[in-house]
């Protein structure tokens, strides 16, 4: 083939002269041959040596579900049959009379000061822990002071031997903000941290609870904190 492309080229020359395009195409023959048998020795390489592919085991086991024998239906008994009412009406032997009233009540048969005082409502409430309805709670005056306070009440012997705890008091306000009563509520387990908590509690100073826009005594509780770092409520 060499040859007879020579020959031609030469027969050619005689006529023409080779032109760059005619290179190109030979190079470009040349070209596409060699990347035929590239790509046929690549691909017999590969499928020839490719490893061996197996099928993995997928195979799973099957739960087994155990019947459970339900119990029988419980029969629901009909209601009782409801009480016929008497057929025929029963009348009360007694006979009530005519003119039987209730007797008038005049201030002449029970005068003004011979009546009882009205009770006293904040004697009644300051007897016992009781619910007392308001919209605005009472607030302590100076949170500082009654820190304080608590701190001062810390018994020494407690201190010393840093012993805490905490004291939740139930304390009844009256409407100018003092301290009128209180007991302990919940207690910390020792009666010189609860005796200190009723100390420091009945030094403390609130502005009243208001209810309807109106002042009103009431029952609150608040714990009293026994701590080295930070004594308070």
């Amino acid at each position: 083939m060499a040859v007879f492309k020579g020959k031609q080229r030469g027969a050619l020359s005689a006529t023409h002269r080779e032109t760059a395009n005619d290179r190109f195409k030979d190079r470009c023959n040349a070209c596409v041959w060699g990347s035929v048998i590239l790509a046929t020795v690549f691909h017999f390489g590969v499928i020839r040596f490719f490893p061996t592919l197996t099928a993995a085991d997928v195979a799973f086991g099957v739960r087994e579900f155990e019947a459970i024998e339900l119990p029988p239906e419980i029969e629901i008994p009909p209601p009782p049959e409801q009480i016929p009412r008497p057929a025929v009406p029963v009348v009360a032997a007694t006979e009530l009379e005519e003119d039987v009233t209730i007797a008038p009540t005049t201030f002449e048969e029970n005068p003004v000061e011979s009546l009882p005082p009205p009770p006293n409502d904040v004697e009644r409430l300051i007897d016992r822990p009781v619910f007392t309805p308001y919209t605005v709670a009472p607030r302590l005056i100076d949170p500082e002071r009654a820190r304080r306070i608590v701190s001062q009440k810390y018994p020494a012997i407690m201190k010393q031997a840093r012993i805490g705890g905490t004291t939740r008091i139930l304390a009844f306000i009256d409407v100018t903000g003092v301290v009128r009563r209180c007991v302990v509520g919940d207690s910390s387990g020792y009666d010189e941290l609860d005796s200190a908590a009723l100390e420091a509690m009945m030094e403390f100073e609130f502005e009243p609870a208001i209810h309807m826009d109106q002042r009103v005594p009431v029952w609150i509780s608040m714990p009293i904190m026994f701590t080295i770092e930070d004594p308070g409520f």
